[in-house]
């Protein structure tokens, strides 16, 4: 039988975290559930919930009979997460601001705290497992049970200290089970729907809420043979693969004939920053979408070693399926290469690019560079427009 342990349950109002301290509750454990207020820049914003669902984990807290504790850590992710994520946006890069908020504040400034509460573990609601591999005395990674909430890539960056520290009860159920449980024991936000906003941030207007923090400085959009296609309104505003809100659906240069055919989406394919010229592209499958390799850096391995070099499987955006590729030395020690057997779609400088060998999550980094279908990418833009 499991020892009973106090344990600090990270409560955020939703249902996955709220079942979370109810079965640790049942098994047992003195549970001590804490509310993390990370976000005040604009508390009184329709898009800034943590009052709200401050008010949800408290209701949760009096059901389950837990005491909570509301905890703000606002400077430190306004430091550790918030500035890094502009400062990637400012360099024309896409970040995983969930990613860095689970690694700095969730099991770093979060576990700190309770820590200093006494608790000998930490759990949250994430769909993820850890298990003690008896062979190698290290703690490993899995995913969550439920592969539609596998919430294992967002998570990679935790280290053998910090899986050794953390429960995730939740990853061993579907999500399913959890709202059943949550309605069968009464629990007041059973229906509550899943948050996906930007981590601690909210649900808001993402290009409006950047322009509060960013500078916007418009250029042109080009296609792939050079020609002005379009203007952008800054390149910090766009993502590889986007294709909303690119203002071009309807635009034909004069005399000019967009490849891909008259009527294929536009997407974005790339961004020049010393020219500040984006360029898009006709068709989902362009070759200036799809890419054999990536390098990656900024490297953060669970076992806190690198895997061996070899055949494994990635993904390089959260909703993907595995991808069966090799990992490789990079053209620097602290970078590595992945070559995919199949061509990654809008693989995207910023993203992280998390390996797996099955259930395993062994870690990853963030993506440096990749290179696509499209021959020398690197000039590929000049020598179109030399052409044109």
């Amino acid at each position: 039988m499991q020892a009973k342990q106090r344990i600090v349950v990270g409560l955020s109002g939703g249902v996955d975290s709220a079942v979370t301290a109810w079965l640790l509750k049942k098994a047992g454990h003195e549970v001590v559930g804490i509310f993390m207020k990370n976000w005040e820049d604009d508390d009184d914003s329709e898009y800034c919930s943590s009052n709200v669902d401050f008010v949800d984990a408290a209701a949760v807290a009096d059901v389950i009979g837990i005491e909570i504790e509301h905890v703000n850590f606002a400077a430190d992710y306004k430091d550790r997460v918030f500035a890094e994520f502009l400062r990637e946006y400012s360099a024309g890069r896409t970040p995983n601001p969930d990613v860095l908020c689970n690694a700095e504040i969730k099991f770093k400034a979060f576990l700190d705290h309770a820590l200093r509460l006494g608790a000998e573990k930490i759990a949250t609601g994430h769909y993820a497992r850890v298990r003690l591999n008896a062979a190698t005395a290290r703690h490993e990674l899995l995913k969550g049970l439920d592969p539609a909430k596998d919430q294992s890539y967002f998570l990679h960056r935790l280290t053998q200290a910090q899986l050794a520290k953390t429960l995730f009860p939740v990853g061993e159920l579907h999500k399913t089970e959890v709202r059943r449980i949550a309605a069968e024991i009464g629990l007041p936000n059973a229906r509550k729907k899943d948050s996906t906003g930007i981590c601690f941030i909210g649900e808001r207007p993402f290009r409006e809420f950047l322009n509060r923090y960013l500078q916007t400085k418009p250029g042109p959009i080009k296609d792939e043979r050079g020609r002005k296609i379009g203007e952008h309104v800054g390149l910090s505003f766009y993502t590889l693969g986007q294709r909303q809100g690119l203002g071009i659906g309807g635009v034909r240069e004069k005399g000019a004939q967009r490849g891909g055919g008259d009527h294929s989406p536009w997407f974005v394919a790339r961004k020049d920053m010393a020219t500040n010229t984006l360029y898009a592209v006709q068709g989902h499958d362009h070759p200036w979408l799809l890419s054999h390799e990536l390098v990656f850096d900024d490297l953060s391995w669970t076992a806190d070693a690198a895997p061996a070099t070899g055949a494994y499987a990635a993904k390089t955006r959260y909703r993907q399926a595995d991808a069966p590729c090799t990992l490789a030395g990079g053209p620097t020690p602290a970078s590595r290469v992945l070559r995919f057997a199949e061509p990654q779609w809008a693989v995207t400088p910023g993203q992280s690019a998390v390996l797996y060998d099955g259930e395993v999550c062994l870690g990853g980094g963030v993506i440096a560079s990749a290179e696509t279908l499209a021959e020398d990418a690197a000039s590929a833009p000049e020598r179109a427009a030399a052409r044109a």
